[in-house]
């Protein structure tokens, strides 16, 4: 098939989403299907066999696209529907397949040129909008309407964890709908980068957190559960990778506040392809995340990593771990810290722990696996679009 892929993110980037794109460009395309991947102006070049890497064009005062809504990716996104709409024009494609809030832009062409698309579900664009925007909840009914609109006009729906499969089905009982988690980023070989252990002069027992500092992902929490947890035990550490340098800023001036700042480590963000040589450091992941219902695509390293995993247990999580590969503590600081505690005074529980997440990854989360599920299903889809459907 000839694939007009939709992402409407800088491109690449270290972060969850572009490694997903890239993983879906990189598959389709070994699937021996024809990818123009379209993509926001900014981003690294990256080559990818049997892709066609296009972006945006770029736009005065829409750099530093950060990832959420902002005005800054809604000229993106009329940008990327312009340059679609002539790539359409111009090309012979057979589908769209977008991801996010492109699958907008797939309605709108597909009204203008009767092109089917797919819609890429990573998150549900009307929840969002309303946990980041309170003043959006009384829309929200409409809101909902409008992502309805896009799954049942859509040929079928790729859904990144089970929340949003449901939301899909409820949406449209008799739409495809492929449930297609992400998988482990670890490399079969992990080679330390850095001894974090010895250049910060870290001791005793790591907690580690990976990832952006946004208010969704619990920093506050985790500050607050491991002060608390402090004031039990004084041989923890915990390590902070990632964020801005805005966030890291405002979060050590939290750590200070609350007196744990001699034993916090903020080390800024780090290449996605370290991933593997800081988890192995850590002697606990955390996952402190407080809203949304995806399931964070770091998860899967931290499964594979062979160390335990303490998470909020929110169905962001828990469509994912349960009690049997994970401490799974209530979204309170005083559940998070005793929590943190409990994994401090049982080291076996903690080896247990990771050795079970470890095995259920490799069971379930591989790249073969995920390869297996998007191939099959886009021969569904090819067949349906023979048969004429999505027109």
């Amino acid at each position: 098939m000839n694939i007009l892929l939709l992402a409407p993110q800088p491109f690449f980037q270290h972060r969850g989403t572009p490694i997903a794109v890239r993983m879906l460009a990189e598959t389709l395309a070994a699937g021996e299907h024809n990818v123009h991947l379209l993509v926001f102006h900014e981003g690294e070049d990256v080559r990818m066999e049997g892709v066609v890497l296009d972006r945006v064009h770029a736009f005065p005062g829409t750099s530093g696209i950060g990832p959420g809504f902002s005005l800054k990716k809604i000229i993106c996104d009329i940008l990327m529907l312009c340059k679609a709409s002539r790539l359409i024009r111009q090309g012979n494609f057979d589908l769209v397949h977008a991801v996010e809030e492109a699958a907008f832009i797939a309605l709108a062409l597909k009204r203008l040129y009767r092109i089917p698309y797919l819609y890429d579900m990573d998150s549900s664009l009307a929840l969002q909008m309303q946990e980041k925007f309170s003043f959006l909840k009384p829309a929200g009914t409409m809101m909902q309407s409008a992502e309805n609109s896009v799954i049942r006009k859509s040929l079928g729906v790729i859904a990144v964890c089970k929340s949003l499969e449901d939301i899909a089905r409820r949406a449209d009982v008799d739409k495809p709908i492929l449930r297609l988690e992400d998988v482990s980023m670890l490399p079969a070989e992990i080679k330390q980068q850095e001894d974090i252990r010895n250049d910060y002069k870290i001791s005793g027992t790591v907690f580690m957190y990976v990832g952006n500092l946004e208010s969704y992902q619990g920093i506050d929490l985790l500050l607050e559960s491991f002060a608390l947890a402090c004031r039990q035990r004084d041989d923890a550490a915990l390590v902070i990778i990632g964020g801005k340098e805005t966030d890291i800023t405002a979060y050590g001036e939290k750590a200070r506040q609350l007196g744990i700042d001699a034993d916090t480590f903020f080390l800024g963000p780090r290449p996605i392809s370290d991933l593997g040589s800081f988890l192995v450091q850590a002697d606990i992941l955390v996952s402190p995340r407080i809203s949304g219902n995806n399931t964070p695509m770091k998860i899967y390293s931290y499964l594979d990593s062979g160390r335990p995993v303490l998470a909020t247990r929110l169905t962001t999580h828990t469509q994912v771990f349960d009690d049997s590969i994970s401490l799974l503590a209530e979204p309170t600081a005083e559940a998070f810290a005793g929590a943190m505690v409990e994994l401090l005074d049982k080291p076996e529980q903690r080896k247990k722990l990771a050795g079970r997440a470890k095995n259920r990854v490799q069971k379930e989360f591989t790249r073969t696996a995920f390869a297996g599920k998007l191939l099959a299903f886009y021969d569904t889809i090819d067949r349906s679009i023979q048969l004429g459907a999505g027109k």
